[in-house]
């Protein structure tokens, strides 16, 4: 694709035409946040709320996202009548009524507003509030009349130029239904130190029931069962997972940046095309996607999916179809959020030779985007930058890997093995991590799950090999929440299958630190003016729904320095 595209704005749009204005909060201390668990949020007693007779009833819970200085965004569903499921396109406009306090008791409301909200929308609910105090917790809740919503716990950011000493985020990926249930976001929803959650893709899978999990591994079925292909499948998926008591006291407690990777449209989307299509300018041979067909249209199915994302996620809406964005966090820390999907050319899709990779006439990010990025890098006072980028940055080699380690890793990451993520456009990569080397921009942090594996890594400016540069910047990868790694689908019936895969695929790169092959979790970033760490949480059993959490291990790079290290015990809550 052409690397001229239409650049994202850097500051938040525009509420949301049928919210009313939030009015000023009440100039008066807010109380800190309690420190009770999440589980007070009264998810269970609000779940089914409706008014006898089948009035309207909040079924999907609340959520908050993109928060600011002065304001964040809220999102509900309502179900108007029993008619009127998800995707059904029935039940009347119902008018909702939100409110914002200061106080769990909702003794002092600091915002109020009403929007209304129709067939046309799904029935959700966008409230885009501003009129806050910065760096200050919240409480929200909605109704439509008589019926109330659970309530939610929110954040809003610190003053752009405030003195921030601390930061911490939790940082999840690819949470597939199928797969596990999501107890990574019950351990996240019960912490009570989180700034944010950051959500860096796959936050909803495409497939069709057990098309992706490992054969006889399929632990609940999603809705619709089929893939999804249509506005209403999207919206039905969406609100499938929203009804997951997990994912729900999730959203209750903490505000979620969320951006979007390939499996909220399809696997392996490029801007043009996807799996099973045929784009509108064919792929050649040997490129993702080429001779497909079978699921029709790719232009109409990436416009439904991302309309139902915007409906359901707690996302600002965009007029120009994207989700880049940046928001800053006091003097402490910038976060570019980039979007991956709608600009990138077509994955090579095999690998014969970097010939086709290094290409300087494709993109991953678009022309627009890189140079927002590069100038939002360049003129960022704060202490850290933080780049969410759904795809590993850092250069993957497999010299030293086995045949047979190196098909089940083919088989996890697909015929295009690491291509689908920055490897594959190493032109951008290289004059992104060009521009952060020769302008001297320090404390570079990048962010990135899809893998479905956990890394740290050092991010040189070269691809990996025998000698390494000194790195411009770091990677903290996350593993998947629930979705298959390389334990899961290993075609080596082999016990140390996941040892080996560390060691070899650490002997092709050095600058690989740590990586983890065989678990699912999440991770938890902390941010002060000394150093970021990332703690890696991995779970217990995926499978079981009460799961458990622990520290697998611990990285931090240190202010200046731009290398890892590993750090001697986890960050306390």
């Amino acid at each position: 694709m052409s690397r001229a595209v239409t650049n994202s704005r850097a500051t938040p749009q525009d509420p949301a035409p049928e919210s009313r204005p939030a009015r000023k909060p009440r100039r008066r201390t807010v109380a800190a946040a309690t420190a009770a668990s999440a589980v007070l949020l009264p998810l269970s007693s609000g779940l089914l709320s409706a008014q006898p007779g089948g009035g309207p009833a909040f079924l999907h819970g609340v959520a908050s996202g993109d928060p600011l200085p002065d304001g964040v965004l809220l999102w509900t569903r309502v179900t108007p009548s029993p008619e009127a499921v998800p995707g059904s396109g029935k039940g009347a406009p119902v008018e909702v009524t939100w409110e914002v306090a200061e106080d769990e008791e909702f003794s002092t409301v600091a915002a109020r507003g009403t929007a209304k909200t129709r067939a046309r929308t799904d029935h959700t609910v966008k409230a885009d509030v501003r009129g806050l105090r910065p760096d200050t917790t919240y409480w929200f809740r909605f109704s439509a009349g008589t019926v109330r919503s659970p309530a939610g716990r929110t954040r809003t950011t610190s003053a752009e130029n405030a003195a921030v000493g601390n930061l911490r985020f939790g940082v999840v990926s690819c949470s597939h239904y199928e797969a596990g249930y999501f107890a990574a976001y019950r351990h996240l929803a019960s912490r009570t130190d989180l700034d944010a959650v950051l959500h860096l893709g796959d936050y909803i899978y495409e497939c069709a029931t057990g098309e992706y999990p490992v054969t006889g591994k399929i632990v609940r079925k999603a809705q619709p069962e089929h893939e999804t292909v249509t506005l209403a499948d999207y919206r039905v998926r969406h609100a499938h997972y929203k009804l997951d008591p997990d994912l729900q006291a999730l959203h209750a407690a903490h505000p979620v940046v969320a951006m979007w990777d390939d499996h909220e449209f399809a696997n392996n989307a490029w801007s043009k095309d996807a799996e099973n299509h045929t784009s509108a300018v064919e792929a050649s041979p040997g490129t993702a996607g080429a001779g497909a067909g079978a699921e029709g249209d790719w232009a109409g199915r990436v416009r439904a999916a991302k309309q139902a994302y915007f409906e359901w996620m707690p996302v600002r809406p965009s007029t120009e179809g994207t989700t880049y964005r940046r928001i800053r966090f006091g003097r402490l820390a910038d976060l570019h959020m980039l979007d991956l999907r709608s600009f990138r050319d077509h994955q090579p899709r095999r690998i014969l030779g970097h010939h086709v990779a290094d290409d300087p006439d494709r993109t991953i990010t678009g022309r627009a985007q890189l140079d927002w990025l590069k100038s939002g890098l360049s003129g960022s006072t704060a202490q850290w930058r933080m780049v969410g980028t759904s795809v590993m940055i850092a250069s993957l080699a497999f010299d030293a890997v086995p045949t047979d380690t190196l098909r089940s890793l083919a088989k996890l990451l697909g015929l295009t093995l690491t291509l689908d993520q920055w490897d594959g456009y190493t032109d951008d990569r290289r004059e992104l991590l060009t521009h952060i080397r020769d302008n001297r921009i320090a404390n570079t942090v990048f962010l990135a799950g899809d893998i479905h594996m956990a890394f740290a890594n050092d991010v040189p400016l070269r691809a990996a090999g025998p000698s390494q540069p000194s790195p411009v910047a770091t990677e903290f990868v996350v593993a998947s929440v629930t979705s298959p790694n390389l334990d899961d689908i290993s075609l080596v019936p082999s016990v140390d299958v996941s040892s080996r895969a560390r060691t070899d695929i650490r002997r092709s790169n050095p600058h690989v630190r740590w990586l983890d092959t065989d678990s699912h979790g999440f991770g938890v970033l902390d941010v002060d003016t000394e150093r970021v760490q990332m703690d890696y949480f991995v779970l217990s059993d995926k499978t079981d729904r009460h799961a458990t959490a622990e520290v697998r291990s611990s990285y931090r790079t240190r202010s200046g320095t731009q290398r890892l290290e590993k750090a001697d015990a986890p960050v306390r809550t």
